[in-house]
């Protein structure tokens, strides 16, 4: 079986669609941020606060690798397809899949999470030039594109339909 990989921006449903898409297929579902905070004994927003984003890139990539090989359903972080890197050792072992969601349905569910540093530390104007900016590098990592508007099930749905073994 080969893993899954959900990619997107912040708030475009990764995990809730990835729970529900593990559960529909047999897999196990893993939420690439949650992996990494267990790894590092700490959460996203402190490993940002010490460390940095940098560090943080470094760490979502070896999960990226580890994670490959899995036959999981993984629900990205949202810069963690940004990098072509990711996206390569993500398609080594698995499938890349673009939930592609409208900024203002991502932002609604974004808006004050404290749980995401770049979320909470940015204005909407400045989320969405982030938005904007991650579009192409998500559309040029992906093997699958789908649309992320209407519910979490459509959206197991249309997935689904791609039947990606």
């Amino acid at each position: 079986m080969k893993t899954i990989f959900l990619c997107g921006f912040m708030g475009c449903g990764k995990s809730t669609v990835g729970k529900l898409l593990a559960s529909r297929s047999g897999r196990l579902f893993v939420d690439m941020d949650a992996y990494i905070e267990d790894y590092e004994h700490r959460t996203i927003a402190e490993i940002f606060a010490t460390d940095g984003e940098a560090h943080f890139r470094a760490v979502e990539a070896q999960a990226v690798e580890r994670l490959a090989e899995s036959g999981y359903v993984v629900a990205c972080g949202g810069g963690a397809m940004v990098d072509p890197k990711n996206a390569e050792a993500a398609k080594q072992g698995g499938t890349v899949v673009f939930i592609d969601t409208p900024f203002g349905l991502c932002f609604e569910r974004i808006r004050g999470d404290k749980r995401r540093p770049l979320a909470a530390a940015s204005s909407e104007e400045e989320l969405r030039a982030r938005f904007d900016s991650r579009t192409p590098a998500y559309i040029s990592a992906a093997d699958h594109t789908v649309d992320g508007s209407g519910s979490p099930l459509e959206i197991v749905e249309r997935i689904a339909a791609l039947k990606l073994g």
